[in-house]
């Protein structure tokens, strides 16, 4: 590949592959992003004048400007980030995840397809439609077994449930026309970068604040952490060798209580940055009610990247959450900036 649209990249893992491909290859970027709440062109602020990037401001949504990007940029592909991602969010305002997940998910796929139906036979074998998805479509898994590409969706909140709907308009867009898609299903990323709305960046400055430390419910619902730079190598391996039509599960081979990620997270902090009063972090724990249909369990078998593809992660939860830390302990004036005023910690979605 030498030329990309990247569509949500000045988001967390969108900014974070960006910052993969112009450290790795030397794939020419445009950068595609309407600069939400969550999107920040402060992430990427260190590349903003590298001479195989470029940024325009503007909504997947929008069809003209598509066209237009496609026209003139004329990519050999395009990795969609773009999306409303936290289900707390979804919660309270489900309209904006199905306006962007779905509607601006169907407005991509329709221009680059009829973008790609106008290339040359050769351009048209090697153009890529790859659409990054979430292990949330599957719903909630029990104590035991993993979600794999065969795993039936089970959508159980408004996000997921926009995801879901996305994911198969991409399938069904291969199915249908033929167009050469991709889709890569990811379980909970960590790293730089992230809006700290999130569970790792939030608990990280409210610690460093001396506020408390929310846990919902009991503490026991499973994730599978997935470092973000482990999961853009996977994207660029999927967007190199993966097989059009095909699903990839992504995962960190991580599962971790929240209860557990919390108390790493203290006890990483007690190490890096022990606090003014001399007390452990742990000290800040309370419990809180539950949120609305939380999912008690996401596991990812990602057997099939691995041994197709031959990827492996490269971080362990530990050394990826402690390189995590470090960044962000790093960067607090980035922190300040990206909230700027907007959100200020506050639990969501109540219902």
């Amino acid at each position: 590949m030498k030329k990309l649209i990247v569509t949500g990249g000045a988001g967390f893992i969108g900014s974070n592959f960006i910052h993969y491909l112009l450290k790795n290859t030397s794939i020419k970027i445009l950068n595609l992003d309407i600069l939400s709440y969550a999107g920040n062109l402060e992430s990427l602020a260190s590349i903003e004048k590298h001479q195989n990037y470029q940024f325009c401001q503007g909504d997947i949504g929008d069809a003209t400007l598509i066209k237009k990007l496609l026209a003139e940029f004329q990519p050999d592909g395009i990795v969609n980030f773009a999306a409303e991602s936290h289900v707390d969010r979804s919660i309270d305002n489900p309209a904006a995840f199905l306006q962007t997940n779905v509607m601006g998910t169907f407005n991509l796929l329709q221009q680059s397809k009829d973008y790609w139906q106008n290339l040359s036979t050769t351009e048209k074998e090697a153009f890529r439609f790859l659409h990054v998805s979430t292990d949330e479509v599957y719903g909630s898994l029990g104590a035991k077994g993993l979600f794999h590409e065969q795993s039936p969706y089970a959508p159980n909140s408004p996000y997921s449930a926009s995801k879901a709907a996305s994911d198969h308009l991409v399938r069904s867009w291969f199915h249908t026309y033929g167009f050469p898609v991709l889709t890569t299903n990811c379980s909970n990323n960590y790293g730089p970068y992230q809006f700290p709305e999130k569970l790792i960046p939030l608990f990280v400055l409210n610690a460093l604040d001396g506020q408390n430390l929310p846990i919902y419910g009991d503490g026991s619902n499973i994730r599978d952490w997935l470092y973000v730079d482990d999961h853009c190598s996977a994207i660029l391996r999927v967007l190199e060798a993966g097989k059009i039509g095909e699903v990839y599960n992504v995962g960190g081979n991580s599962e971790k209580t929240n209860l557990q990620v919390i108390d790493t997270l203290c006890t990483i902090l007690d190490e890096l940055k022990p606090a003014a009063n001399g007390k452990s972090y742990q000290t800040l724990k309370v419990y809180v009610n539950d949120r609305p249909g939380h999912d008690q369990r996401y596991a990812i078998d990602a057997t099939k990247l691995k041994k197709e593809l031959n990827w492996q992660p490269a971080e362990t939860f530990e050394t990826g959450l402690k390189r995590t830390i470090e960044w962000y302990l790093a960067n607090l004036d980035w922190c300040a900036h990206v909230k700027d005023g907007s959100y200020q910690g506050q639990r969501l979605g109540l219902g």
